[in-house]
């Protein structure tokens, strides 16, 4: 009897029984997750099933986040529904600028290994990052699993990553997941679980970046293993899941550190990768720093260090996007929101911002956006005349500071 991968392991738990890759399984959940972009389909669903009450309102959370402040009349209704399901006693709900859904729900301890955690928006992969098993879903499931706490799934394959060495200066998490997304492709993962073999070299917001981004390979689910990482974060005794030595993969591949560079995903395609250098000189009109995927403190950190003691290139436009009103408030603590007001750099509440388009930091058309975000689709940001490139908080940077795509390692 061969070994499970860690993926096989956590479903295994939730269904009560031994399962492997290809298998049809009801799972109980530890926790349903809405956004305000999800959750009021999911209530319309909810309903139409004749929900009164969700399985467990402690393990049912609603986040507004991709509508920070609230854009309009309709969106406010829809957002005070989800208030008053959540204030009659079903669920937690986490207020306009609290932060994103994908960085509130470990901060408040929402997340720990070995869990099981769907959410309606497809980046909950994020809780990968945590040894955890995340997992967007559509509406319609959702709303079934916050009635009855369980779900189908079929067990995915898993595809098998393993990490060595050291970045280079100024190479990133984000850099490595577009490395990912370019070998594999938009679609070369889908519906599997990418599990990494280990990654004692990234901190724990690396590994959210990492983890949150494999769904862009069309990935069910992104593991990384329990390590000391892991164990710091919780700051307790914590049970990991691990993968056995003769688990199955479906594909594996080696990644040696050293040797990525600074990478941008071109418009309009998030596996359209390059290197930074092929690129070199494209004019940039606006940068944006932040979403769920690389708006924490070391992100800021690192695009500060990046700038220096440089002026923001004149007529570029530079966003700043807390993932959460904790990540502001250290922020502001520790002068970074200073440094960057004083650059002449716009602070936006903690949430989504311009990334989905629904918020403002909409752009003009005709213009060049170099977003640490994870998609770049033709509209994506609210205009589809203009052009998205992804990239690093590093590589944001060092546009700010040159109006063109340049290297990061250079400045």
């Amino acid at each position: 009897m061969r070994g499970q991968t860690i993926a096989e392991k956590i479903f295994s738990q939730h269904a009560g029984k031994r399962v492997l890759a290809g298998d049809n399984i009801i799972a109980t959940i530890d926790l349903a997750m809405a956004t305000d972009g999800s959750g009021p389909l999911t209530l319309d669903f909810f309903r139409k099933m004749g929900g009164v009450k969700v399985f467990d309102p402690v393990k049912v959370v609603m986040v507004f986040d991709h509508y920070v402040p609230c854009p309009n009349d309709k969106v406010a209704a829809m957002q005070d529904d989800m208030r008053v399901f959540c204030h009659s006693g079903n669920g937690q709900l986490m207020e306009l600028g609290e932060g994103i859904c994908h960085q509130l729900l470990p901060e408040k301890g929402y997340v720990a290994p070995g869990a099981l955690i769907i959410g309606g928006d497809s980046h909950s992969t994020t809780y990968g990052a945590f040894n955890a098993l995340g997992t967007g879903v559509g509406s319609s499931d959702l709303a079934a699993a916050m009635i009855s706490g369980r779900l189908w799934f079929n067990v995915p394959e898993s595809i098998k990553i393993s990490l060595h060495g050291n970045f280079q200066p100024r190479v990133t998490a984000k850099d490595l997941a577009l490395y990912i997304i370019g070998r594999l492709g938009a679609d070369g993962a889908t519906y599997k679980s990418v599990e990494f073999a280990a990654a004692e070299m990234l901190s724990m917001p690396e590994r959210m970046t990492l983890c949150n981004m494999m769904v862009e390979t069309g990935a069910k689910c992104a593991i990384i293993p329990g390590d000391r990482i892991t164990q710091d974060y919780f700051a307790s005794n914590v049970s990991f899941v691990l993968a056995d030595s003769d688990a199955l993969y479906e594909q594996e591949l080696v990644v040696d550190l050293a040797t990525i560079s600074p990478l941008l995903a071109l418009p309009h395609q998030v596996d359209s990768i390059v290197s930074v250098d092929q690129a070199l000189g494209t004019a940039i009109h606006m940068g944006v720093l932040g979403t769920c995927t690389n708006g924490r403190l070391e992100d800021l950190r690192l695009a500060l260090e990046v700038i220096g003691s440089r002026s923001l290139f004149p007529g570029i436009e530079l966003l700043i996007i807390p993932a959460s009103r904790q990540v502001y408030l250290d922020a502001l603590r520790q002068g970074i929101i200073e440094r960057f007001v004083a650059l002449g750099a716009m602070v936006l509440p903690p949430g989504c911002g311009p990334c989905c388009g629904s918020s403002p930091g909409i752009p003009s058309s005709g213009e060049n956006i170099l977003s640490t975000a994870n998609r770049n689709f033709l509209g994506r940001m609210g205009n589809v005349k203009s052009n998205i490139y992804l990239g690093s908080p590093a590589t944001v940077a060092a546009a700010a500071v040159t109006g063109v795509i340049s290297d990061p390692r250079e400045l």
